[in-house]
C-alpha cells in the first residue's frame, strides 16, 4: 500500500521515499503499455526538475488514468519541492489526500506547508487545522510497528511519530494565534512543552497567547513563559538575537508589573529549570507593592495618610464638587501639623498649618467667634486641632476651617505679664 513508503525521516527524506516510485514500478506488471514504462524510467533518471516537471506532465497528459497515480502526485509534489514551489507542493498534497485518503503523506505536507506559506485565508487555516488534526488522529495507524520499513530502528520510527504529533500541534497553535483564538493557542503550546520541554518557541507563543487573554491573574504565567524562552540556551532554544529580543522584552514588562528589577534574577533561574511554573510562584505587582506600603503608612501615620486622602480629592478635577458636597461645614478629622504662618503676629485670629511636609500652606485656621490664641507661637510649632471645614480655594490650594480653642493643642502657653516694679522709697531728709 501507499501509506507504507514512509521513511525515517518525514520532510526532505519523506519526499524522496515517494519518489523511489521508478524502482518500484518497474516490479509492477500493470502498465499500461511500454511506452508508459519506458516514459516513467526516463523521469526516474532526470535529474533537472524542470525537465523532470515537463515529463510529469507529459506522463499526465498521455495516461490521465494509470494504476500509479498515487506515486504520480509524490513524484509531482517531491519536484514541486525541488523547484521551491510551495503553492504546487501544497497542490499536489490535497490531490494525494484524496487520492490516499488512509495514507500519511497528503495531510503531513499540508500541515507543514500551512506554517511555510503563511496563507491566512480562512479556506487555508480551515485546511490545515483539518490537516493536523487528521495527523493526531492517525499516529498509532500511520507508526503502527508492524508498518516500520525495513532499515528504520525503533528508536527512529518513535522519534518520527514524536516529531510528527509536535508539528501537528504546532500548526495548530499557529493557527490558533492568527485566528486570534488566545485560549486555544495556549491550550496547543502547553501540550507542545508536554511533548518537548526545551521547545523555547511554544513557551514564547505561550506567553504571548496568555497576555492576550489580558487576565491579571494569568499575568505571572506569562511572565515565567517569557523569561524560559528568553534564558533557554542549547537544542530548543531561539535564535541568539531572538532570544535577547524577548530577554529584553521580559525585563521591560517584568519591570512594569513589579515597579523594579529586584527579584528578576530568581524569577529567570526558575523559570529555566522548568517548563511550567510552580503552583506557588508569585510576583507582587507594583500595585500591590504601593497598597501595602500605603497601609503600612496609615498604620504608622493615621492622621497624615487621613490629610493625604483628604487632599487628593480636593486637588483632583472635581475637587471643588467634592468639597460642596461632603466637606462643607462638615467636622474634618483630628489631624496634626506645622506652623506656617499667624496673622496678626501676635494674639492671632487666624493661623496656616502645614500638614504633608513642615512648610506647604495646606490650611488656614480661624479662631471661633471671632476669638483669638493668647501671645505667640514661632513657624514649626507642632499643633494638633479637630475643625469644621469652611472654604476652599483649588489655586492655590488652600481649605480654610474654623476651629474652638478648646480643640486645638500645641499652642505654647502666653507668658505671663511682669510684675510693675515697686517704686523706690525717697532718701530721707537731712535735718
Amino acid at each position: 500500500m501507499y501509506n507504507t513508503r514512509v521513511l525515517k525521516n518525514m520532510g526532505a527524506a519523506l519526499a524522496s521515499a515517494l519518489m523511489l516510485a521508478s524502482s518500484a514500478l518497474a516490479q509492477q506488471p500493470n502498465w499500461k503499455d511500454i511506452n508508459e514504462y519506458n516514459l516513467v524510467q526516463e523521469i526516474g533518471k532526470e535529474a533537472n526538475p524542470a525537465k523532470k516537471l515537463a515529463l510529469l506532465q507529459s506522463w499526465k497528459e498521455k495516461y490521465p488514468t494509470t494504476d500509479f497515480s498515487v506515486n504520480r502526485l509524490g513524484m509531482f509534489l517531491q519536484t514541486y519541492q525541488q523547484m521551491g514551489n510551495g503553492k504546487a507542493m501544497l497542490g499536489s498534497a490535497k490531490e494525494l489526500s484524496v487520492a490516499a485518503p488512509a495514507a500519511i503523506e497528503g495531510p503531513y505536507w499540508i500541515n507543514l506547508l500551512t506554517i511555510s506559506l503563511a496563507d491566512t485565508s480562512a479556506e487555508a487555516l480551515e485546511g490545515g487545522e483539518k490537516a493536523a488534526n487528521t495527523l493526531i488522529a492517525g499516529l498509532d495507524k500511520y507508526f503502527d510497528p508492524a508498518k516500520k520499513p525495513a532499515g528504520v530502528t525503533d528508536v527512529q520510527w518513535k522519534t518520527q511519530r514524536d516529531a510528527t504529533e509536535v508539528s501537528a500541534h504546532t500548526t495548530l497553535a499557529w493557527i490558533a494565534a492568527q485566528r486570534k483564538d488566545w485560549v486555544n493557542a495556549e491550550k496547543e503550546n502547553t501540550k507542545l512543552l508536554a511533548l518537548n520541554a526545551s521547545n523555547a518557541p511554544a513557551s514564547f507563543a505561550l506567553a504571548s497567547a496568555i497576555l492576550a487573554q489580558k487576565q491579571p491573574a494569568k499575568q505571572i504565567t506569562a511572565l515565567f513563559h517569557y523569561a524560559r524562552a528568553g534564558s533557554l540556551e542549547g537544542t530548543g532554544a531561539l535564535p541568539d538575537a531572538q532570544r535577547k529580543q524577548v530577554i529584553d522584552y521580559f525585563t521591560k514588562i517584568y519591570t512594569q508589573f513589579h515597579g523594579s528589577k529586584d527579584g528578576m534574577d530568581e524569577f529567570i533561574a526558575k523559570a529555566k529549570s522548568a517548563p511550567m511554573p510552580p503552583a506557588d510562584l508569585t510576583i507582587k505587582s507594583a500595585a500591590q507593592m504601593a497598597a501595602e506600603e500605603e497601609e503600612k503608612f496609615k498604620q504608622s501615620n493615621p492622621q497624615l495618610a487621613l490629610w493625604l486622602g483628604v487632599k487628593k480629592e480636593l486637588a483632583g478635577p472635581n475637587g471643588p464638587t467634592y468639597f460642596e458636597g461632603s466637606l462643607k461645614d462638615a467636622a474634618l478629622p483630628k489631624l496634626k501639623g506645622k506652623l506656617v504662618s499667624m496673622k496678626p503676629a501676635i494674639r492671632p485670629k487666624e493661623i496656616v498649618i502645614a500638614i504633608s511636609d513642615a512648610n506647604t500652606p495646606e490650611i488656614t485656621l480661624k479662631i471661633a467667634e471671632n476669638g483669638f490664641l493668647a501671645g505667640k507661637a514661632d513657624p514649626g510649632t507642632e499643633l494638633e486641632f479637630e475643625a469644621v471645614a469652611k472654604a476652599f480655594v483649588a489655586d492655590p490650594f488652600m481649605l480654610t476651617a474654623e476651629v474652638e480653642k478648646a480643640n486645638l493643642t500645641g499652642w505654647p502657653a502666653a507668658a505671663a505679664p511682669a510684675k510693675p516694679a515697686a517704686p523706690k522709697k525717697a532718701a530721707p531728709k537731712k535735718k
